[in-house]
């Protein structure tokens, strides 16, 4: 009742509003189109806008594939097989001379005479004359000492007739004492004796020194350098040039300490000397080899390297006997020394070595693709030595360059290109290194 009246009250107190005439009427209806028509086109791109996004949004369906097999690992393969494989060492030197010598003079005088091979890299025989000096003073003093033996002779004869005479006239007498040395001249005679022995020694010296004026090889060889010329005055001892013997040369090779365990080297006289290929260093393209020995070691390691030096011995190094090209005296050779054979090994072809230790191995059976770590105990140019227990005996070894070896996978062999090619080189061949195991394994 009381909000009634107070509604009364309120309507009362306001004015009453009067209806808009028609002209208004008709002027907001004109106003509320052109406000629609100005938002019409905004509000239909709008629309279209959110209609297209919405229908561009949505992601198609793609059609389920068909899920593909992955491709084989294609690969070349080596069977590995168990064998005993001959080990050698590498190492390099240089030839030098084992009999090298100054050859002097014993006697002074002027070169009258140079043999015709007394010339620098020229051979010579034993005995022959390669310098020869004035003999004329020397055939003097040949003939001075002659007579001076010859008057010593004379002398002692005299005395040891005056002694005899001595000894005579003494027994003549009867007497019972014995006579002293005076009395039978016995110093006098050991004077004259001795003098003539001096005297036959001073003719010997004379024929000696007459003789050194032909100067005479000691052995066979040949002239490294000569350094005096015909006419020269040399003296005693004067160096008329450099020469060498040429029936064997020497080659000092030195051997790491870690390849010594493999090598049986001669410690003594009489043990077994080891066989050694030499090639030459200069021209690798040179296809000789020469045979060495290795006779004997220095024994002692070098103090800086931790080598140990070996000689070997090269018989007819300059081809006199042989027929072969030289080696000559200060060239590098490169060695190839016959080690110990390690038995029950695998060779793997260092194609098949990846990262130092690394390895593909092929399951025969199933035909799939396995990484193993490997240890070498040996390894030469051409193959990587193991003694894998681990590994068995055909078991194949993928040679091929792989970019993607996942571990298991299917692997597809391919052919050898070559398969009669050798795996090694051929010099490893000639010094004894099969380049393929019986049946055509490696």
């Amino acid at each position: 009742m009381i909000a009634w009246e107070f509604q009364n009250t309120m309507d009362q107190d306001q004015p009453q509003q009067q209806p808009d005439p028609p002209a208004d009427r008709s002027q907001r209806n004109r106003n509320w189109a052109a406000i629609f028509f100005r938002l019409l086109p905004p509000i239909t791109i709008l629309a279209v806008g959110i209609i297209g996004f919405s229908i561009l949004s949505i992601e198609p369906e793609e059609p389920k594939k068909a899920r593909r097999e992955p491709r084989p690992i294609k690969t070349q393969v080596v069977e590995l097989t168990l064998q005993n494989y001959p080990t050698r060492i590498s190492t390099q030197g240089n030839v030098r001379p084992h009999n090298q010598i100054t050859l002097n003079s014993e006697v002074s005088g002027r070169i009258i005479e140079l043999h015709p091979n007394f010339e620098d890299g020229a051979f010579f025989n034993r005995g022959d004359i390669l310098v020869t000096l004035d003999p004329a003073d020397f055939k003097a003093a040949v003939l001075t000492a002659e007579a001076q033996l010859a008057r010593m002779t004379a002398a002692y004869d005299m005395e040891k007739a005056q002694a005899q005479q001595a000894k005579e006239n003494w027994e003549r007498f009867e007497s019972d004492e014995e006579p002293d040395d005076l009395v039978l001249r016995l110093p006098q005679l050991r004077e004259a004796e001795a003098n003539m022995n001096a005297a036959s020694a001073g003719l010997e010296r004379a024929k000696r020194n007459l003789e050194r004026t032909q100067i005479q090889a000691p052995f066979n060889g040949r002239v490294r350098e000569r350094n005096v010329g015909l006419g020269q005055a040399i003296r005693i001892n004067s160096p008329l040039g450099v020469i060498f013997a040429t029936d064997y040369a020497e080659v000092r090779l030195p051997i790491p300490g870690q390849d010594l365990p493999f090598l049986d080297l001669p410690e003594e006289v009489g043990d077994p000397p080891v066989d050694v290929i030499l090639k030459d260093a200069i021209n690798l393209s040179n296809e000789t080899t020469w045979k060495a020995q290795i006779v004997r070691t220095e024994g002692t390691l070098d103090t800086n390297s931790l080598e140990l030096f070996a000689i070997a011995k090269v018989d007819d190094p300059f081809g006199q006997i042989s027929g072969k090209p030289p080696l000559r005296i200060g060239q590098p050779v490169l060695a190839s020394i016959s080690g110990k054979v390690l038995e029950n090994v695998m060779p793997l072809p260092r194609l098949g070595v990846k990262r130092l230790d690394q390895v593909y191995l092929v399951d025969p059976g199933k035909m799939t693709l396995h990484n193993r770590t490997i240890e070498a105990i040996w390894a030469d140019e051409d193959h990587v030595i193991i003694r894998d227990p681990n590994i068995p005996e055909g078991m194949l070894l993928a040679t091929t360059k792989l970019g993607y070896a996942p571990e298991g996978g299917k692997v597809e062999i391919l052919p050898d290109i070559n398969p009669d090619a050798p795996t090694t080189s051929a010099w490893l061949e000639a010094m004894g290194v099969p380049s393929k195991a019986k049946d055509g394994k490696n």
